[in-house]
């Protein structure tokens, strides 16, 4: 189980600062599905990418470091609370296939927060 704990978290923590440089730097050309970059208000787009891309990093570093490795599960907690902010955006936009993707990545971290909070702590 601390495995595939461990493959979660680079996997999450690849994908929210992927995303959370999307946020920062959208290209010129975005997929159909994710027009919300460029519609969402400038402080609540660099809020989002900042929180997605420090919580990413430390879903990684602080245990691979052995250096606070408590800010793993609170970042993973911190990131359930994050998709649940965007699924009420999604929903307010009738945008739902991303309603149902923040979804899955709301439970994929709230998996790591309850093992790494729970019984496979560092």
């Amino acid at each position: 189980m601390n495995v595939a704990l461990w493959v979660l978290q680079v996997v999450l923590g690849i994908f929210f600062v992927f995303h959370a440089y999307l946020l920062l730097r959208p290209p010129a050309s975005l997929q159909s599905g994710m027009n919300y970059i460029l519609e969402m208000p400038a402080d609540l787009r660099r809020f989002a990418a900042i929180a997605e891309g420090l919580a990413g990093l430390a879903l990684v570093f602080p245990p691979l470091l052995r250096v606070l490795s408590w800010l793993t599960p609170l970042a993973a907690a911190g990131l359930v609370l994050l998709m649940l902010g965007a699924i009420v955006f999604h929903v307010g936009r009738r945008e739902y296939p991303n309603v149902g993707f923040n979804a899955i990545l709301g439970v994929l971290a709230a998996v790591i927060a309850w093992g790494r909070f729970g019984p496979y702590h560092f």
